[in-house]
Order: C-alpha cells, then structure tokens, then sequence
C-alpha cells in the first residue's frame, strides 16, 4: 500500500518513548512534520494542558505512544496507571476530535486472557488479566467512544534502540554463562522501526479500525533468548522455565498470537518476521552483523 505523509503534520505523544522514538524518526524521513509531546513538556493527565498544547500545534493526526508500561509496578500503582492509560487517553482523544484529528492508539495483546493456543483475532473479546492490560483495553473504548476516525493497534513484545527492552536485557545477562527463560508464553516480538512504518501508512489513510501488528511468526521467551544469542554469537545455555516457576506480580497470558488478518482486510503490509527484525535491530545496535 503506498500511502504518503509527507506534508502531514503529526503530533507523536511519549516522543523520548522506545516506540516513539522510532515513529519520529520514521515520519521526519518521510518529508513529515513531527511534532512532539513527553511528559516533561505536557502531562497527559492534565486536560486543560493537552486541549491547549493540540488547539495550538493543530496536528492532523495524532499517534499516542505515551502510556503507563511498568506491568508489574501497575498492580501496587492501580491509581497512577488508570489516569495515564485512560484519563490521559481520553484527553488525547478529547482533543482530536475538538480539532479534528486522526488518532492512532497504541494498544497491546494483553487485552487478551491468553487462554488457548489460536492466534487473538481483533474481533475475539478483550479479558485482561492484569491491571495494565485492563488499562490499555479501558483507554481502547475511551477513543472508540470520542472519534469514528481512528485507529487502534495492539502491538506487542516491543524492542527498539531507545529504552529498555527484552533484548537489551539478555544481551547484558549473557555474561552469567546459563539462564532460565520462560517457555510456556507465547507470542511474537515487534521490532519499534518495522511498526513506525505501519503506523505512518496507516495515519495517511483512511482504513480506520482496529488492527494486530507484530512481526510474523510466534516464538515463546525462550526462544527468542535463544535466538538472541544464537544471532550474536554467544555461548549461552538457556533452559527453559515454566511461568509458575517464575512468578510476577502481575499475571502474563500463555498466549499473545495476534492474527494479522486485519491488516490483509485493509491492504496493509505485514511486518518482517521476527527473525529478520531481530537481525536487523542487533546491526542497529552494534550486535550483530548481516
């Protein structure tokens, strides 16, 4: 699908982000105006700040990538995690559809109970099993609720070159020589630049909806370790764990797939494969070669 930004002004929320990160840099190189927005220049908690920082920058689309992402710190931090997930979503959403805006909204897979092993069609109904994901649902019906004009992408297992992510985390464990990964949850990495790419097709069309969009093919977290360092070339022994072995605070689904069937609907384009990507962000960061 070619769609074209170039000329579009596009406000990017959670600008410093990982994901928003690479959505600048994705729009800048396509001729795009990007304009930006981090909780340091505008809370998005504060609704009289967000109407006035849209009605002045006038964006014609908005592509909100601010959100509460700590998954285990949100089950002791409900409060904090609700006003930036679905208060802060809703004066996003307020605010584009005062000015007329597109919104993109960022969502994930655990809107899902991850029970079963079928890939989450977006049409199967949304059971959060942790506070975050329950969030990110309510902040779903909160731009639903305030603009036809949308698009909601549920994204998930993200990594980048900005910010903390799985990769990045086993890349500094490999010195330990062994690791226990957890082998029972399933899903597929989203590699932040092949994402950035579809979120900038889409807000330059008018295919609105709500979306899947990850890389292609399903890995469980000991697999993607493994081949983390297979691609690196580090000896590594990664032995599989189960998620009753290692618990956390807030509950994982088993099962993130996330069928891409949406993105066929409209003619968009399918991410890379997760290998691909994988190989591409470890050159990207110096990791790894082509």
């Amino acid at each position: 699908m070619e769609n074209v930004v170039n000329g579009m002004r596009v406000l990017v929320t959670g600008l410093r982000g990982q994901l928003g990160h690479d959505v600048r840099l994705e729009l800048l190189s396509r001729g795009a105006t990007c304009l930006g927005m981090d909780k340091d220049s505008c809370d998005i908690t504060d609704k009289s700040a967000v109407m006035a920082a849209l009605f002045d920058l006038r964006p014609d689309a908005v592509i909100h990538c601010a959100a509460y992402t700590a998954v285990d710190r949100a089950e002791e931090e409900i409060e904090i995690c609700h006003a930036v997930n679905v208060e802060g979503t809703r004066n996003v959403a307020a605010a584009c559809a005062s000015i007329g805006a597109k919104i993109l909204y960022v969502s994930t897979d655990y809107v899902f109970d991850g029970s079963g092993d079928k890939p989450w069609e977006v049409s199967d109904e949304a059971s959060p099993i942790n506070t975050y994901g329950l969030s990110k649902w309510q902040g779903e019906q909160v731009v639903r609720e305030h603009l036809e004009e949308h698009f909601i992408v549920r994204i998930s297992w993200v990594f980048g070159v900005n910010g903390t992510n799985f990769v990045k985390t086993m890349l500094r464990l490999a010195e330990r020589g062994e690791l226990g990964v957890v082998g029972d949850q399933v899903g597929s990495p989203t590699y932040t630049k092949d994402v950035a790419s579809l979120f900038c097709d889409m807000i330059a069309s008018e295919h609105y909806g709500t979306y899947h969009a990850s890389n292609e093919g399903y890995c469980s977290w000991h697999e993607f370790a493994t081949e983390i360092f297979r691609a690196t070339g580090k000896k590594v022994r990664v032995n599989p764990l189960t998620t009753e072995q290692y618990p956390t605070k807030a509950r994982r689904p088993l099962n993130s797939r996330l069928s891409k069937t949406s993105l066929d609907a409209k003619g968009f384009n399918r991410l890379p494969a997760w290998q691909d990507a994988l190989k591409t962000y470890l050159v990207e960061v110096g990791c790894g070669s082509m």
